[in-house]
Formats: C-alpha cells, structure tokens, sequence
C-alpha cells in the first residue's frame, strides 16, 4: 500500500509539472503586435503537446493597433477590440526543442485621423492576417521526449531561433487607413532568450527574459491611393517572471521599438524611438487551462510622432498532452 501511494504522488507530481509546462509553451499572443509576445511565451513543454488559445484584447493609441510596423500618424485616434484564437505544438527538431504555431486575429477596428489633408472617420471588422511561427533552440538542454527528461529539465541559459511570416489575406479596404489586413508580407527573425534564476521548483520559478528581434516589410501599394513603405524595425522585449505560488505567477514587462521609419506617397515620417512598460499575472485554473491577464503601456509619448500605444489583454489557453491525458484515464479507473 505504501509504495502504491509513493507511485501515485510520484504521477501526481510528473503529471502537475509536465501540464504546467505545456500551458506555458502558449500562455501569450505571438500577434499582439503592440505589446510583443509576452513573457513564459518560450519555455519548453513536452514534446508533442498541444495548446489552444482565445485571446481577449483591448487596444487604443496613435497607431493602427494591428499594423505590426506601428505606423504613427500623429493626432490620430485608434480603438480595437480584438479576439484571437490559433494553434500551437511542440515537437523535437535534431534533438531540439521546436515549436510551430498560427494565430489568426478577429473583430472591430476603429479611427480617427487626417492623412495628406484628408479627414477619416472610419471602422473596420472581419480577420486579420494570419501569423505563423517557428521556433527552435539552439543553446539549452535538449528536447523533453519522455517522462524522465520533464523531471529532470532545467532551462539553465537558453537561446532559441525565430521565424514568423503574416499571410496578407485579412479584411482590407485600400479607400480606407482603417483595416484589419495589411494588405502586404511581413515577419521577422528573433532569438528569444531564457535565463533560470534560482531553483527549477513550481511555486519559486524565476526567470529573465528577453527577445530581440527585426521585423522586415513588403510595400502596399494601396494604401489609400498611395504607396506605404517600412524600413526594418527593431523590438527588443523583456521581462522578470516569479512564481507567487504553484498556481500564480507574475511578470514586469518592458518592450521597445526602434527604426521602422514610415513614407507615405513619398513623405517620409519620423523613425520609431519608443518605449512600453507593464505587468503580467497568471493563474493555472486546472490542469489543462491557464487564465492569463497583463497591461501595457507606453511612456515617452509625450511628442505629436510618439507612439501611444495602451493594451489590455486577457488569455485563456488549453493545453494538453496525450501522455498526460492518459495517466489521468488510468487514475480514474483506479
């Protein structure tokens, strides 16, 4: 009796980290353009998981809450309410760690603003531009495949490759500067980064994070009569994650921006120096669902050409594991 009781907290205890870290692998919006990924957004799972999220946003500011080169068009006024949903899954890639998700934006865009003289009053609904992502570690421990690897895992100091790319097949408009679509490719390469602070025990994780990345764009030649070309721009986000307890965790968060400098119908704009700060909590509600909120904010806009950027966001994602998923039948027919 004694040693079955040891096997089944010792289940208990593998099933408890291995759901904790497939949540993780997609507790935050790869599309949020304006607020970055977000943090927890690179650890590792189980090979093999599954995650899916429905993400709640709030976006308002000077820019085009989904234009991901944050065009800012000074004394505008952009409101969003957006929902996200997508897919996500881990799989080993050369003994690595990978990961490979789409995201697919939705709902109702509105603004504000003058353009080359004209006066715009307009709004927008439908989808977005859909984003796929791949990621693969490079420097770190290799892929968890099996029970023992989750035990024993720690991301010590780990570096992981990016590749995005937006499909520009969204909702657009090309009489409109209002759209939920683009109407261009984007993407970007990043080398997220992880650096482990103290022990690797739920309830006192802590970590460091950061993600420099460079988003490139093709031009829209049908931005309101007028070509839209992007230069190169740099973000480079970072955050400090804690653990308050198994189940609660929380993060402060720091994004910038820089380049990206914007030519409409040959008028160039001014290059992007801006700066966003905020805070992120998390709560694990059961095995499978993590319940995640966060707030960001700019703060060095006080200037006409600064970007104004405040989101809020809320995500709900479910993940699981057909290892996992199973151990919890066999404990039922217990």
């Amino acid at each position: 009796m004694a040693q079955n009781d040891y096997l089944t907290r010792q289940l208990a205890w593998f099933k408890w980290i291995a759901i904790a870290a497939c949540i993780l692998i997609f507790c935050s919006p790869a599309h949020v353009l304006a607020q970055g990924d977000g943090p927890r957004f690179y650890w590792k799972g189980l090979s093999g998981t599954n995650a899916i999220p429905v993400i709640g946003l709030s976006i308002g500011g000077n820019s085009n809450p989904l234009d991901p080169g944050h065009t800012v068009i000074p004394g505008s006024n952009f409101d969003a309410t957006v929902a996200s949903a997508g897919y996500a899954r881990m799989f080993t890639l050369f003994d690595r760690a990978a990961m490979a998700s789409v995201l697919v934006p939705m709902g109702r865009i509105s603004g504000d603003l003058t353009l080359n003289g004209r006066a715009f009053s307009e709004s927008a609904r439908g989808f977005g531009d859909p984003l796929l992502q791949l990621g693969l570690n490079v420097i770190g421990p290799k892929s968890m495949k099996n029970v023992p690897d989750v035990i024993r895992y720690e991301p010590g100091f780990s570096v992981d490759v990016i590749g995005s790319l937006a499909l520009p097949i969204g909702e657009y408009d090309d009489k409109s500067p209002v759209n939920i679509g683009q109407n261009r490719w984007y993407g970007r390469i990043g080398a997220p980064i992880v650096w482990q602070i103290g022990s690797w025990v739920p309830g006192k994780k802590t970590t460091l994070e950061f993600l420099p990345a460079v988003w490139f764009f093709t031009d829209n030649n049908d931005f309101v009569g007028q070509s839209l070309h992007t230069k190169p721009m740099f973000q480079l986000e970072g955050h400090l994650t804690r653990d308050f307890m198994e189940r609660v965790w929380g993060s402060l968060d720091f994004i910038s921006y820089t380049g990206g400098q914007a030519t409409i119908g040959g008028v160039e704009g001014e290059k992007l120096s801006n700066y966003g700060a905020g805070a992120t909590l998390g709560y694990q509600l059961n095995d499978n669902i993590q319940l995640t909120a966060a707030y960001v904010s700019s703060f060095n806009d006080s200037a006409a050409e600064d970007l104004k950027m405040d989101t809020f966001r809320v995500s709900l994602v479910f993940a699981w594991h057909p290892l996992i998923e199973g151990m919890k039948r066999l404990k039922g027919h217990e």
